[in-house]
């Protein structure tokens, strides 16, 4: 809702320590076991608009019936993340116990509620309850429009709710409410309207809330569960076209491994043919004659300017490789639970925060190698490189949803939490991988020597300019992935549940295959053009896809999706820029490695004294 409806009723919920939120990651499968007429928890949870996904709200700032002294389930790190708020309800739920119509309770509502609930109705709000770890969702109430002249426009109140539970053995399989053949409570415009059946008066509305309960035995497993709730249709489902996606992006890598491997081998067969010629004198008196790549092998090596950023790109681009893989690894092994709400969210921060390590190995172990010297600066920088525009994001993000009143405001023990992982655990494994790198560095393998005055750079065509590749190798593995993507938007930012691990490896692999294909590729066409400033060239050609993913996601918002509003339009947005961020450091990193794999290949295999 809006700023001004209310905050939590009472404390924010505990939070774990990161050691058990990564047990509860990896083991989290395990069966609650229930005896016939043993209690089960009900628990409330969330609201919000159904088109925002990320502007919730705790269920309790509506007036709904409450217990007097609420009580909220202690969270796990990822769950809190996730803007999840349980607290226990008033719903008196008992294995394999059926209930007819039973009395919730008996509410007056004053016409600020009546209301505030007409609002929330007229703005589609959904809301969320957790049984035995299921989430049940339902609408707060009912919307018709109708007519043009005269214009009807009807809002309703459901006031009772049919819970209906699968059960197998002793294991809860799937629950979720359904109005049928229920009549909404309307609720008029101002309260204190007669409204059939319902009482009023004094400018106050009486409603009363009431549940049934029926159990159905299902012969599905608890192991397969999870089927059950991704075959759940509340949300819209969208996932049947995903092997579209593969067959496109397969066909891509196809033709641009092709490109590489025939077209590009065979011109470098031609190039060593017309260069490895047997020539009396030295390595220098080579460049007599010649022209393309060979005759810049006195510069191609040259040490780049802004080394240590260079390298900070690269360690925390090798980071968030080790870190995707490790989580789609660990998802196709089965160790994410869809009914563990936020335990992707959990195992990212953890690995986040243990992967550090890398970043800080990679990029003071090249920064040594290239004769950097500010080493202590260097993993400052790798360290900010990513968490500096990360807090400055939440920062702004965090604050807009604290200033609405929405459960997406992180409480400060969880921030505590967060701020205490980087401190005590990323930032010191940051240091300690760049003291390792440094200390472990051997020198760069470089086939040639590089003079100590540069070469003149000829002047480059337009399609060699650093824009063009960057448009280039922007694009390529942008198209290789944009099928893919749209689903992983519609579950970050939408309704889906995705479990489609295995083909996300296939995309993942591809994207990277694709990255390192088209760098090298580019790097070929920069030296062929006798240009040796391919460092900073071979980051940004194929790091250029952050661009296109956040034009994407521009593209998104505004035509796929139906978000809007401050507190949607800023997370999305900003959390749209770290992606973007992201993949560009990931991409940049490969497509580094990839030139300067190449580069070194084609340079040893000159014969030069």
């Amino acid at each position: 809702m809006r700023r001004g409806r209310g905050r939590l009723l009472s404390g924010p919920p505990r939070t774990m320590g990161l050691c058990r939120v990564l047990m509860l990651c990896l083991f989290s499968g395990w069966a609650a076991g229930y005896k016939q007429g043993d209690n089960v928890t009900l628990y409330v949870n969330k609201v919000g608009p159904y088109h925002n996904p990320q502007e919730t709200y705790h269920y309790y700032t509506l007036p709904v019936c409450r217990p007097d002294k609420v009580h909220h389930k202690s969270l796990s790190l990822g769950e809190v993340l996730d803007g999840d708020r349980m607290a226990e309800s008033l719903y008196q739920i008992r294995f394999r116990e059926n209930v007819e119509k039973k009395t919730l309770c008996h509410l007056t509502l004053s016409e600020k509620q009546v209301d505030q609930l007409r609002e929330a109705i007229e703005e589609l709000y959904y809301f969320e309850f957790v049984l035995a770890e299921i989430p049940i969702w339902g609408f707060v109430g009912y919307i018709e429009e109708s007519g043009f002249l005269p214009h009807s426009h009807k809002v309703g109140l459901w006031t009772h709710l049919d819970f209906n539970i699968e059960y197998n053995g002793e294991s809860v399989i799937f629950a979720n409410v359904s109005v049928k053949d229920v009549k909404p409570v309307p609720l008029e415009e101002g309260a204190g309207a007669a409204v059939g059946g319902v009482g009023v008066g004094g400018g106050t509305l009486t409603v009363t809330h009431t549940y049934s309960v029926h159990w159905y035995e299902s012969n599905l497993p608890y192991s397969r569960r999870a089927e059950r709730l991704r075959d759940y249709s509340f949300f819209p489902k969208t996932l049947e076209i995903h092997w579209l996606s593969i067959i496109n992006s397969l066909v891509l890598v196809v033709l641009l491994l092709g490109f590489v491997i025939i077209i590009l081998m065979r011109v470098l067969k031609n190039d060593f043919a017309r260069y490895n010629v047997e020539e009396d004198g030295s390595c220098d008196d080579l460049d007599q004659g010649d022209n393309g790549w060979k005759i810049i092998h006195t510069d191609v090596f040259r040490f780049p300017p802004f080394k240590s950023l260079l390298c900070a790109v690269l360690g925390v681009g090798a980071q968030f490789l080790t870190l995707a893989t490790a989580i789609i690894i660990m998802a196709l092994l089965g160790m994410f639970n869809v009914h563990r709400h936020g335990a992707i969210n959990s195992a990212a921060i953890v690995l986040y925060a243990l992967t550090s390590c890398v970043s800080g190995y990679v990029s003071c172990s090249f920064y040594t190698q290239i004769n950097g010297q500010r080493w202590v600066w260097n993993i400052i920088l790798t360290s900010a490189l990513f968490s500096a525009p990360l807090f400055i994001t939440w920062s702004v993000v965090n604050s807009i949803h604290w200033w609405s009143g929405s459960t997406q405001a992180l409480p400060a023990t969880t921030v505590l939490l967060l701020l205490g992982a980087w401190v005590l655990v990323g930032f010191p494994l940051t240091v300690i991988g760049g003291i390792v790198g440094k200390n472990r560095a051997g020198s760069f393998q470089a086939p040639c020597r590089t003079r100590n005055i540069p070469r003149q750079i000829p002047p480059q065509p337009w399609y060699k300019h650093t824009v063009v590749h960057m448009a280039i190798g922007g694009f390529l593995p942008f198209s290789a992935i944009s099928v893919e993507l749209y689903y992983i938007f519609a579950t970050v930012w939408g309704r889906e549940h995705y479990t489609l691990y295995g083909i996300l490896l296939c995309v993942f692999a591809i994207l990277l295959s694709v990255g390192a294909c088209i760098s090298v590729a580019l790097t070929y066409f920069l030296l062929s053009g006798e240009d040796y400033q391919w460092w900073w060239r071979s980051v940004l050609s194929t790091g250029s896809t952050g661009v296109f993913i956040f034009v994407y996601s521009v593209f998104y918002y505004r035509n796929r999706s139906s978000m809007s509003g401050l507190v949607q339009s800023t997370e999305f947005f900003g959390y749209s820029l770290l992606t973007a961020l992201v993949f560009s450091l990931m991409l940049g990193s490969v497509s580094f490695w990839s030139s300067l794999a190449f580069i070194r290949y084609i340079y040893r295999s000159l014969k030069m004294d």
